[in-house]
């Protein structure tokens, strides 16, 4: 008697999402909250630090001015790096800078090392937030992004909303070091997650020989000088402020140097 032909399997539906990306997509944007949430519980609570460090009223400011500045350096800066480094290693470094960052935050006793580690944890951390919408349009289908797309935007209005609240508690309740020490375990577990789980797409290091290292310079100059007047301006009387000034000088050679290279 001649055997039965097997049976075919199911054919999965063509707006499918694997079990595995789903997960690695929601620890991806717990990574984007946490790093928009630390810039709200921090602000909250420059008080406190402050008192801790025994930083006077000019000083206490580059704490989130040297994070704003940094992070708007890098957010741009990832799309390349995501190409070239793939999704999977910019997000995990990323993850794994920012919770180290935050450790060492922590561990601060004068307010310069508390402005450089912030910097770096501004620049590392950075190139989690844009990754999380380049992933939620590179892995999901058409049809799933109208879903996808609100739940972003609530994460990143949520973090910004709850912030000073979560941020005053806890420096209330325990200490302005617990302002950092919270992201250590929750950055560890999503650094791990993304290791673990992200699949996305594959590095590209051929890029790296075409990297625009003066446009580069040129974004970094224009961005971050661009934050730092923005940010101190208003408080030093714009260009009468001779630091201010310098910055809006070198924004505007910086953006000559970055839009001349991009269009050209």
């Amino acid at each position: 008697m001649p055997a039965r032909p097997a049976a075919a399997a199911p054919a999965l539906p063509a707006d499918h999402m694997p079990v595995r990306r789903v997960i690695a997509f929601l620890a991806m944007v717990f990574g984007m909250f946490m790093a928009i949430l630390d810039i709200q519980i921090v602000s909250a609570s420059l008080s406190e630090i402050q008192a801790g460090l025994s930083a006077s009223s000019d000083e206490i400011p580059w704490v989130q001015t040297a994070y704003l500045i940094a992070e708007v350096v890098m957010i741009p800066l990832s799309g390349f790096l995501s190409r070239m480094l793939s999704t999977r290693v910019l997000f995990t470094t990323a993850a794994a800078g920012f919770t180290a960052a935050s450790a060492l935050a922590a561990t601060a006793t004068n307010i310069d090392q508390m402005i450089v580690y912030r910097a770096i944890q501004g620049f590392i951390g950075g190139g989690m937030i844009p990754s999380v919408f380049a992933a939620a349009f590179t892995i999901f289908p058409p049809s799933k992004r109208a879903v996808v797309s609100p739940m972003i935007g609530l994460v990143a209005t949520l973090a910004p909303t709850i912030g000073p609240t979560v941020g005053g508690y806890i420096s209330h309740a325990m200490s302005w070091h617990w302002l950092f020490l919270i992201n250590v375990v929750p950055g560890i577990l999503v650094a791990t997650a993304a290791w673990a789980l992200i699949d996305f797409d594959k590095p590209n290091l051929k890029l790296f020989s075409k990297f625009d290292w003066w446009g580069l310079a040129g974004m970094a100059a224009f961005l971050g000088c661009m934050e730092y007047v923005l940010e101190e301006g208003p408080n030093h009387d714009w260009l009468q402020e001779p630091a201010v000034f310098a910055c809006a000088i070198i924004m505007t050679i910086g953006g000559v140097i970055f839009f001349w290279r991009v269009f050209t």
